[in-house]
């Protein structure tokens, strides 16, 4: 193989497609990125076995060929050498392989493409094409409730449901629950389970572009389609909770607070808080304010602000980073809650429109 192309056209896919690449391995070809010409372009791909990320870019290709090179020390030689274009000649014998960029070459031997796994075929159809900036705006609202315990490996992915011209994302945890929805145009209807991994490759690859985000699936497959990049990936298997279920009806008290507010009072009282003592914050919706407390062998602490209230007064009690992953991820200036009393779940909602709602559970203090 022997082509040449940009540096910063490079650098890109090579970044990208290297979210995919496992670390480290017991089988050294998953380590690497496999490139392949295909005419005037140059395919790379990176492959975990459970996720896929393949790119296309034009390249001169002088000699056509693949070769699987090492991707952490590919990518750091590639960003390092000072060229605007970057000739890569690797034999096919030897795999030796050769990239040069001004006057800076280096040698390094890469791995037989023939030990590269094959990335299934997956046979998904497709299933709707979605803006950019709002489906990273949906994962970015609900990717922080997703569960980290292998217990139940169905949450630690989201749900995806599409019905009724209507895209659902669900995530949860166990102690919070994350709700998203946005209409869509779709060609069917899919209840699908993707791991939070591939989400948040999807997100980064996303980034500030905004392309349209084609998703096909299948019962076993989801492929993201945008912007060049092909991101396929395994789908979790597995019963996902009932959300729907969980969530109250109606509530007792209703209280609008001011993101920012409740976010750094909780930044406050959260000072005397740590891995070891990780005593729970008392939170009072009391009338037009909210106190919150807290006391731990560091010391204690008191703080307050104003809020709009209607219903009853209550006080519960919450674990503070559930709650400031809450409002963190919300994504307006003003969030409600709705609440039904200390030990019931607490609905997070916009304070205008419907577009997502937050379930977090209350800790139970010592002496109830």
């Amino acid at each position: 193989m022997k082509i040449i192309c940009l540096k910063s056209v490079l650098t890109e896919a090579v970044t990208g497609v290297s979210k995919a690449v496992t670390a480290r391995s017991t089988i050294p070809v998953l380590e690497g990125i496999l490139l392949k010409t295909e005419g005037s372009h140059v395919i790379l791909t990176g492959y975990d076995l459970e996720m896929g990320i393949t790119t296309s870019i034009d390249a001169q290709v002088l000699e056509p060929g693949e070769i699987v090179l090492s991707a952490k020390l590919f990518g750091d030689m590639v960003r390092r050498l000072d060229s605007d274009t970057i000739e890569i000649i690797s034999n096919p014998e030897t795999l030796s392989t050769t990239i040069k960029g001004g006057i800076t070459e280096f040698d390094i031997m890469g791995m037989n493409s023939m030990d590269y796994p094959e990335m299934p075929a997956p046979g998904a159809d497709p299933a709707f094409t979605i803006a950019g900036d709002t489906l990273q705006e949906m994962i970015s609202t609900t990717l922080f409730a997703v569960s980290q315990d292998d217990k139940k490996p169905a949450h630690t992915g989201e749900l995806f449901v599409l019905e009724n011209s209507s895209l659902t994302l669900v995530a949860l945890d166990g102690f919070r629950l994350a709700i998203c929805e946005r209409p869509v145009i779709a060609s069917r209807e899919i209840r699908i389970i993707i791991p939070a991994k591939t989400l948040n490759e999807v997100n980064k690859l996303i980034g500030d572009g905004n392309p349209d985000v084609s998703i096909s699936a299948n019962r076993r497959y989801v492929v993201f389609a945008f912007d060049g990049y092909t991101i396929m990936s395994r789908l979790l298997e597995g019963e996902f909770l009932d959300y729907k279920k969980v969530i109250p009806d109606g509530y007792t008290s209703r209280i609008t607070v001011e993101t920012k507010g409740f976010i750094n009072s909780i930044e406050r009282a959260s000072l005397i808080i740590t891995e070891r003592l990780k005593n729970p914050l008392r939170v009072l919706f009391d009338t037009n304010r909210v106190v919150v407390r807290c006391q731990t062998a560091l010391g204690k602490v008191v703080d307050e602000f104003e809020a709009e209230t209607e219903g009853d007064k209550v006080e519960i009690g919450f674990n503070n980073r559930y709650l400031l992953d809450a409002l963190r991820n919300c994504g307006r200036d003003k969030v409600v809650f709705e609440i039904n009393g200390a030990l019931s779940p607490i609905k997070v909602l916009p304070s205008d429109g419907t577009d997502f709602i937050f379930l977090v559970l209350p800790v139970r203090f010592k002496n109830d």
